[in-house]
């Protein structure tokens, strides 16, 4: 594309739209948080630190162990985004897996992957997927006497005498005066 070529009206728009509403169904935030915290976690064990000529390593016995909650951080990370409905699992391995990296992995990420990793699971705990438009309750027009409903009848004090054939087959129904009792012979 160059620069005279117009791009495709409404596509970006479109597109926007599209992600925001499957961004909506899920906990995204949660997960970007996760994933965001996990990267510090797995990253920094492993950096060269270049000051003047001299280079830091901070490779140490718990880099193994940094990587591994790095990349499981990570996962749940991404298991948040796809698999919405294992929301509360993954929010709570990803406060386990950040409260374990303070002593496993340089203070988890030098507080950076551990503080993003406790928000982020703590939100995906908290996270409910929000009313869908199928589970509303259908609007009742009050078109009836009163506020009872179209087809309700608004007075239900008075027995009203039942048309065509009952389907009471105990003979006590109040319109015969058997007034529920049983006769005995």
């Amino acid at each position: 594309m160059s620069a005279e070529t117009p791009a495709v009206s409404g596509q970006f728009t479109l597109r926007r739209t599209q992600f925001r509403a499957w961004r909506g169904t899920r906990p995204f935030w949660a997960g970007l948080f996760v994933m965001l915290g996990g990267l510090p976690i797995a990253y920094f064990p492993y950096a060269n630190l270049q000051i003047g000529h001299l280079t830091l390593a901070m490779q140490t016995a718990g880099g193994s162990s940094s990587l591994i909650i790095g990349v499981l951080l990570v996962v749940l990370g991404f298991t948040l985004w796809f698999q919405k409905h294992v929301r509360t699992f993954a929010g709570v391995a990803a406060i386990l897996l950040a409260l374990v990296s303070i002593p496993l992995s340089n203070l988890g990420g030098f507080l950076i992957g551990f503080l993003l990793s406790i928000v982020g699971g703590a939100m995906a705990v908290s996270w409910v997927p929000g009313p869908s438009a199928e589970s509303e309750p259908a609007e009742l027009q009050m078109t009836g006497a009163g506020d009872a409903p179209e087809a309700a009848d608004p007075d239900t004090t008075i027995l009203k005498p039942v048309v065509g054939e009952p389907n009471d087959l105990s003979g006590t129904s109040p319109a015969n005066g058997a007034n529920g009792r049983h006769s005995a012979g």
